[in-house]
């Protein structure tokens, strides 16, 4: 059994569809009060830019997990993924050392290779290359975390004797690898702590899971020393008809569904608390370990109904 397995989180509305606008104190107490709900951890979304027609307005996920770091105590706090290619791998690897710091050991990342190409341009980091400065970056991160001294010769970066410290509070900061295609998922198994998916049915995830656990074994690795989360869309109403409509038009509004992927809108968990709780049960029956929520619209009522009588059942 992992660190993660029945553990329960819940995403944070930091983008929202212009004109609206996301409400940086608002997050904050959104924060503070998922974990006095008892969520486990609380996840953001990350991106630079979103979208043209419409586009998305987002607060910068790591911003968010620091303030709301200073103000609770328990929960721990990841990104839903935050996309590494764009970042220095110097100046992350201190960040994200100072936060768990600051937060004493609750960091939980994912990261991933990103996907949105105009974002990449206007950053100046060539699209085409995102796959191999991710992998760069990642080593460079674990070692100055790990080592005393790191020296290296990168594509992207000349280390000569980099010392840096404090290292985060955590021996060993997970990070879990989003993304769905072969390579990534070979990446999850072996550089990564595991996985973090996104929208997908039961069954695509199986199958998935089953790919990277047998990618773990090929490298020599204990398959069952990697971590998983899933990040599931939920509304909880009188019964799935009554609230399918809205469901997928909110789906259809605000949500990317990538080709080629196996993210769907028939992920989307709703219906009665029953209803929920047996579709999340086949989540959790084919091996995944931290279920996190994106409750629809963020609304206080979905949240407090998940945590108040949908954990404790699959907590059961």
């Amino acid at each position: 059994m992992t660190a993660l397995t029945k553990t329960f989180g819940i995403a944070a509305r930091n983008f929202t569809a212009y004109p609206e606008m996301p409400n940086a104190r608002q997050l904050v107490e959104y924060g503070e009060r998922v974990e006095a709900l008892g969520y486990d951890s609380l996840w953001v979304w990350d991106h630079m830019l979103l979208g043209v027609e419409p586009n998305f307005p987002i607060i910068d996920s790591l911003t968010v997990l620091t303030a709301v770091a200073a103000r609770t105590k328990r929960i721990k706090l990841g990104t839903g993924i935050l996309v590494l290619p764009l970042r220095n791998a110097v100046a992350l690897a201190k960040q994200l050392s100072s936060m768990d710091q600051l937060s004493e050991g609750r960091m939980l990342m994912g990261m991933a290779s990103g996907w949105y190409k105009r974002e990449f341009d206007a950053m100046g980091i060539p699209f085409d290359q995102r796959g191999k400065i991710m992998d760069e970056n990642l080593e460079i991160m674990r070692r100055l975390w790990s080592e005393p001294s790191v020296s290296g010769e990168y594509r992207h970066h000349r280390l000569s004797k980099a010392v840096m410290y404090p290292k985060p509070a955590q021996e060993h900061l997970p990070i879990l690898i989003g993304g769905y295609v072969d390579r990534v998922l070979k990446r999850a198994a072996t550089v990564g702590d595991g996985w973090l998916t996104y929208f997908y049915r039961a069954e695509h995830f199986k199958a998935s899971w089953d790919k990277i656990r047998n990618f773990a074994r090929e490298a020599g690795k204990d398959p069952d020393t990697l971590l998983n989360a899933s990040q599931l869309p939920i509304m909880v109403g009188k019964s799935r008809e009554a609230v399918q409509d809205q469901m997928v038009d909110w789906l259809n509004k605000e949500w990317d569904f990538p080709e080629n992927s196996d993210c769907s809108r028939e992920s989307a968990v709703m219906g009665s608390v029953d209803e929920c709780v047996a579709q999340l049960r086949e989540h959790l029956a084919v091996g995944v370990q931290k279920i996190i929520f994106v409750p629809y619209k963020y609304q206080p009522e979905q949240v407090e109904i998940i945590a108040r009588e949908i954990i404790p059942r699959l907590k059961a």
